[in-house]
């Protein structure tokens, strides 16, 4: 992928060169990092205040909590047996969340 990096490198640098950033819409202002134009607009105070106070969202935990899982279970051969498969359960659960499709068709699998 190494390649694919320097290529793409290259091609900014020459667009860059050739004057194709210049006279963007918005050249010289700051980016507006907290666009919340996707949520709705009476949550948007309500998201606003938890995002301040350090909470997110549940996916945005639940998928934090996979990527630790994830890195505990592929790279910590000490684990023991035991903790090793609570593991992998926890994962698989907290995947089956995430992902509801998954989770849909789980339930009506289990007659739910």
């Amino acid at each position: 992928m190494l390649a694919v990096e320097l290529l793409a490198e290259k091609r900014i640098q020459e667009a860059f060169a050739q004057g194709e950033f210049d006279d963007l819409p918005g050249a010289g202002r700051p980016l507006a990092l907290d666009d919340d134009s996707l949520v709705p607009e009476e949550l948007r105070v309500a998201w606003r205040i938890l995002r301040n106070a350090g909470f997110v969202p549940p996916e945005v935990e639940a998928r934090r909590e996979i990527a630790a899982l994830e890195r505990m279970v592929l790279a910590d051969v000490e684990t023991d047996g035991e903790a090793r498969s609570r593991a992998l359960r926890k994962l698989a659960l907290l995947r089956t969340r995430i992902e509801p499709a998954y989770h849909e068709r789980a339930l009506r699998r289990l007659g739910r």
